[in-house]
């Protein structure tokens, strides 16, 4: 396992910090192609609560982050990261208009691009390719769970040989995957959730990323938890499960996340998430002791 710090030092020689940009796009679990309410858990903003206004240029938006971050971070390169929504979904001349000038800036290391593995086209994976030989591109595909019940109750829209069938394309071409798995998700046990990081490893994903499951406001979810429907996550049980789920990566494979957190005004449950640096704090301290016993 490494943490993403440790790997953008082995392959960039620095820390590298996020960029999050909003590319304008929308969803097919939104627009009506496959639902128009969104994945249950997923807020008004498509899981790009932290980006910049969409309305604004891309290099308005880079601007305005760099900007926000100056005061914690010194360097001098950067992740784009288009996070909002599905960042493939556009025809793929639309798609080369926003990236590619991202990609030639010289503040900009990587490009980071959260998408679905259903928005994969030959031509969109071609694109990827090609920009690919330019700087890296880390691509993010949101599987969140590998178990069909649970997939069709968030509501994701594709079956799991969809991801498995992605997986194997964007290996093929070397780009960097990462997988983001939600823990926590109502009906899963803690076995449900250690088979779907297991699963991730078995399709060779280079990196992951682990979510604590968040209650936002305003979304279906909400109103299951406040029916009673389910129970999140307790401190001490997530951090017990994140160090599980550690011991079953892989040394090479990079971990981008522990935990996440979801905007504090949004926030409905569980509300320990939001004290961030005591959650991390004691994931790390608990890795470390994992970590030592896997030897």
């Amino acid at each position: 396992m490494l943490t993403v710090n440790e790997y953008c030092k082995q392959q960039f020689g620095q820390k590298l910090y996020k960029l999050s940009l909003d590319g304008g796009m929308t969803c097919p679990n939104r627009d009506g192609t496959l639902d128009t309410r969104g994945c249950i858990f997923c807020s008004a903003g498509g899981s790009g609560d932290f980006t910049p206004n969409r309305n604004k240029p891309i290099e308005d938006q880079i601007n305005e982050a760099k900007e926000k971050v100056s005061v914690k971070y010194k360097g001098d390169k950067y992740i784009a990261y288009f996070q909002a929504y599905t960042n493939t979904y556009a025809p793929v001349e639309t798609l080369r208009q926003i990236f590619m000038p991202v990609i030639n800036r010289d503040d900009i290391a990587v490009l980071s691009i959260a998408t679905r593995p259903d928005c994969l086209s030959d031509e969109i994976l071609a694109l990827l390719d090609e920009l690919n030989q330019i700087k890296p591109i880390w691509v993010e595909l949101g599987l969140q769970t590998i178990h069909e019940k649970t997939a069709a109750y968030i509501r994701r829209g594709y079956h799991l040989e969809i991801y498995d069938k992605a997986m194997q394309d964007l290996n093929a071409i070397g780009i960097h995957t990462i997988t983001h798995i939600i823990l926590g998700l109502p009906g899963e046990t803690k076995e449900d959730m250690l088979a779907s990081v297991r699963h991730v490893v078995l399709q060779k994903s280079k990196g992951i990323k682990l979510q604590l499951l968040h209650v936002l406001k305003n979304t279906d979810l909400a109103t299951d938890y406040q029916k009673g429907l389910f129970k999140t996550m307790e401190f001490g049980e997530y951090v017990d499960l994140v160090a599980e789920c550690v011991k079953l990566l892989p040394s090479d494979m990079v971990v981008h996340r522990l935990t996440g957190d979801g905007p504090k005004s949004l926030l409905i449950a569980p509300l320990w998430s939001a004290d961030k640096k005591r959650v991390l704090n004691a994931l790390h301290k608990k890795m470390d002791s994992a970590l030592g016993s896997k030897g």
